[in-house]
C-alpha cells in the first residue's frame, strides 16, 4: 500500500491507517455491493464511489469492519461521483484498525489503480523470475566446481534460507549452516524413522517456519534426501528452486553411483584372481588395495551373480555409506554368487548380515548368503570357498563363527564318505546289537558324553559299575580298538556323532 500511494501519476491520498500502509495488496477490486466479502479472497483494495456503505454510522463502521476482518489491504474512494467526502464514521473506524482508508482524486479512474496493481506484479514476477534464473545458474556453477556442497549452499543463499542433505542412510552429507541445529532431527524422522519413506517433495512444520523435504530417486532407489527450512510459507518460486537443486543432486549422485560400480567392476578381475588362481593370487593381492586385515569375506547365491553384481555395490553404500571404506570394499560375480571382501566389524548385525537383509528385500536378491573371517589376503581362496559352503546349507545369513564348529566339519563331509566312515568304526557293534539284542552303541556314547567316567556313566545308564566294564571290556573286542587309546576315542567321538547328526559331550 505505501508503494501505491507514494505513486505521483495516481493521484491517491491518504485520510486514515497509515499504521497500516505496509499491508500488501494482491488485487486491486471494484465493487459497490453492501457486502462484497463472499466475493474477496485477502489482499485486496476495494474500490467504492459510496454507493452502498450505509447510510448510518453504525451501518458505515460495519462496512469497513467486514472488509478488514475479510483480510483487504486498504479501501479507496471516489469522490464527487456518490459523495463529496468520505464519512466520519468510517475514517474513525479505520483509523482504529490501521487499515488504509484512501480517497482517489482529480481524474484518475479506477482502471488506473488496477492497472498499476497489475503493473507492479508483472514487474514482481519479472524481477523474482531473473532472481530465479540467476539463482539455478549459480547452482548449476557450483555444481561444477564444488559438486553436492555448493549446490545446497547456493540454494541455502537463494531463498534466505537453510538446509540440509542426507545420505540414503538418513546421515548428514551437507548443512547450511554448518553443524547439526534442532530442525535435523525432524528431517530425520520423516526420513528413517517412520515406516514410510516419503517420496516427492514433502511439507513439514517446524513452529512458525517450514520445511520442504525433497526424496532424491532414480530408478526406484532413494540416493539420499534434501531439507530446505524457511522462516515463511515457502512460495512458489522457492519450490521451483527446491526441485531444480533436487535434479542437480540426483544427476550428481547418479554420476557418483556410476563411477562407485565402474570402480569396483574394474577392481573384480583382480579378486576374481585372487580367490581362484593360487599362481597368479600374489600378484593380484599387491595390486587390490583392501581393507585393513582381518576381513569378513561374504558369499552372496544366486543364480544371476552377473544381474546381482551392481545391486551389491548400491547396497554397499546404503550399508556402509561413501567413504574410503567404501572403495576398499571388492566383489566379484563367480559361477554360484557374488563374492564380497568387508571389513570385519566388531558390532554386531555385522556389515555381511546388513548387505544381505538390504539384497535380499530386493527382487532378486540373493537367497543365502555365508560368511567368515579371513587373517589377510592369503586366506582369501580358502575363506571364499568356506563361505561358499555355509551358503549352500540354507537360507538366510550364516557366519562360520556363530555356527558351532563340529556342524562344519560335519557339513564339509560329501554324505557318501561319512557313512564309509561310520561302517568302518560302528558296523560291528552295530551288528553286534542287532544280533545279540546289546546296547554297545548306545553305552559307548554315553561312556563319551560322561568324559569316560565309570561312576557317571553307570549313573546314568542306571547299571552297577561292574557291568559297565563288562561292556566296554565287550566292546573293545567287537571294535578291535581300545577306548584307553586317544586316537580310537576320537574315531569313535567322531563315528557316533556322525551317526546321531549331533556331537556328544565331552
Amino acid at each position: 500500500m505505501r508503494a501505491l500511494t507514494a505513486r505521483p501519476d495516481l493521484e491517491i491520498r491518504i485520510r486514515a491507517g497509515h499504521g497500516g500502509l505496509d499491508r500488501t495488496v494482491r488485487w486491486a477490486h471494484v465493487t459497490e455491493l453492501h457486502d462484497p466479502v463472499r466475493w474477496l479472497r485477502g489482499g485486496e483494495l476495494v474500490l467504492t464511489v459510496g454507493l452502498n456503505v450505509g447510510a448510518t454510522e453504525a451501518e458505515q463502521r460495519a462496512y469497513v469492519a467486514r472488509l478488514d476482518t475479510a483480510g483487504c489491504a486498504g479501501l479507496g474512494f471516489a469522490l464527487d461521483t456518490w459523495l463529496t467526502e468520505i464519512p466520519p464514521a468510517m475514517v474513525d473506524e479505520a483509523e482504529q484498525r490501521n487499515m488504509p482508508l484512501l480517497s482517489v482524486e482529480g481524474n484518475t479512474p479506477f482502471i488506473a489503480i488496477v492497472e498499476a496493481v497489475a503493473e507492479h506484479y508483472a514487474t514482481e514476477q519479472l524481477r523474482l523470475q531473473g532472481k530465479m534464473l540467476t539463482a539455478q545458474d549459480a547452482m548449476v556453477r557450483s555444481a561444477l566446481r564444488t559438486g553436492l556442497p555448493g549446490v545446497v549452499t547456493e540454494l541455502a543463499k537463494a531463498v534466505a534460507g537453510e538446509a540440509l542433505l542426507l545420505d540414503q542412510n538418513g546421515l548428514t552429507t551437507h548443512s547450511v549452516p554448518g553443524g547439526e541445529h534442532p530442525w535435523h532431527s525432524t528431517v530425520r524422522s520423516a526420513v528413517v524413522l517412520d515406516g514410510d519413506r516419503p517420496r516427492g517433495m514433502s511439507i513439514l512444520a517446524d513452529g512458525d517456519a517450514t520445511i520442504l523435504l525433497q526424496n532424491l530417486r532414480a530408478g526406484g532407489s532413494t540416493l539420499g534426501w534434501l531439507a530446505l527450512r524457511c522462516s515463511s510459507p515457502a512460495s512458489a518460486p522457492t519450490r521451483m528452486l527446491t526441485n531444480h537443486a533436487a535434479s542437480l543432486l540426483t544427476m550428481h549422485l547418479l554420476r557418483s553411483r556410476d563411477a562407485r560400480r565402474l570402480h569396483h567392476r574394474a577392481r573384480a578381475p583382480l579378486l576374481r584372481l585372487l580367490v581362484t588362481d593360487r599362481t597368479a593370487g600374489a600378484s593380484a593381492a599387491r595390486l587390490l588395495t583392501l581393507p585393513p586385515p582381518p576381513f569378513e569375506v561374504v558369499h552372496l547365491a544366486t543364480d544371476r551373480p552377473d544381474t546381482l553384481v551392481d545391486q551389491v555395490v548400491d547396497a554397499l553404500a546404503d550399508v556402509m555409506g561413501s567413504g574410503p571404506a567404501l572403495d576398499r570394499a571388492a566383489l566379484c560375480a563367480l559361477d554360484d554368487g557374488v563374492l564380497v571382501v568387508l571389513p570385519e566389524s566388531r558390532t554386531r548385525p555385522r556389515l555381511g548380515e546388513l548387505l544381505f537383509t538390504d539384497l535380499a528385500a530386493r527382487p532378486e536378491g540373493p537367497r543365502a548368503a555365508g560368511a567368515c573371517q579371513a587373517r589377510g589376503s592369503a586366506y582369501l581362496a580358502d575363506a571364499a570357498n568356506r563361505a561358499r559352503r555355509i551358503a549352500a546349507s540354507g537360507p538366510g545369513y550364516r557366519h562360520a563363527a556363530d555356527t558351532e564348529a563340529w556342524s562344519l566339519l560335519r557339513d564339509s563331509l560329501p554324505a557318501e564318505a561319512s557313512e564309509e566312515f561310520q561302517q568302518t568304526v560302528l558296523g560291528a557293534l552295530r551288528e553286534h546289537d542287532a544280533r545279540n539284542g546289546t546296547e554297545l552303541v548306545a553305552t559307548l556314547r554315553s561312556y563319551l558324553e560322561h568324559n569316560c567316567g565309570i561312576e557317571a556313566t553307570a549313573r546314568a545308564l542306571g547299571v552297577h559299575r561292574n557291568t559297565l566294564r563288562a561292556r566296554l571290556r565287550t566292546a573293545e573286542r567287537v571294535m578291535g580298538r581300545s577306548l584307553d587309546v586317544p586316537r580310537h576315542r576320537l574315531e569313535l567321538w567322531a563315528a557316533l556323532a556322525l551317526d546321531a547328526g549331533s556331537a556328544p559331550g565331552p
